[in-house]
C-alpha cells in the first residue's frame, strides 16, 4: 500500500468518525456537509425503506434528530477498503440508548469529491442476538 493510499484511508476514517459524531450530536449542519448531496446518494436506516437522493435523506435526519432517542455509538470491527475515488467502511455500530443496547452491521460508502470524501451510501441492518 502506498503512502497516498494511507493518506486517503486516514481521510476516510476521519469522514466516517465525523458521520457518527454528527449523529450523536444531532448536528444537521455537519451531517449535511458529510453527505454527497446528489440523486445518487442512498440511505437505509435500520427498519426504514430505501431513501434515494439527498432531499429524502436530509428529511430522515431531521426526523431522527427531533425524535426521543439519544444514541451513543461504540464502533467496532471497522475496516476501510479503498478503490481509487471510492472507499467503503464496514463496521459494527454498538448502540447504547439509556439502559438498552443493540448492534447494527453497517456499510458506509464514500466518494472522493472536490470537497473531500463524502458519504454517498449508508446501510445499517440489525444484528440478531445469538447469530455472532
Amino acid at each position: 500500500m502506498s503512502t497516498e493510499d494511507d493518506i486517503a484511508i486516514a481521510a476516510v476514517e476521519l469522514a466516517n468518525a465525523s458521520f457518527y459524531a454528527a449523529h450523536e450530536a444531532r448536528d444537521l449542519s455537519t451531517m449535511s456537509s458529510i453527505w454527497e448531496q446528489s440523486p445518487r446518494a442512498v440511505c437505509v436506516h435500520p427498519g426504514w425503506p430505501i431513501l434515494r437522493g439527498w432531499a429524502a435523506i436530509e428529511q430522515s435526519w431531521r426526523q431522527i434528530f427531533h425524535g426521543p432517542g439519544r444514541n451513543q455509538f461504540i464502533l467496532t470491527n471497522e475496516e476501510v477498503m479503498l478503490d481509487g475515488d471510492m472507499a467503503w467502511v464496514t463496521l459494527d455500530e454498538n448502540l447504547v440508548d439509556g439502559s438498552a443496547a443493540s448492534t447494527i452491521a453497517a456499510t458506509n460508502v464514500f466518494v472522493r469529491t472536490t470537497q473531500g470524501w463524502q458519504l454517498t451510501l449508508h446501510h445499517g441492518s440489525p444484528v440478531m442476538v445469538g447469530l455472532t
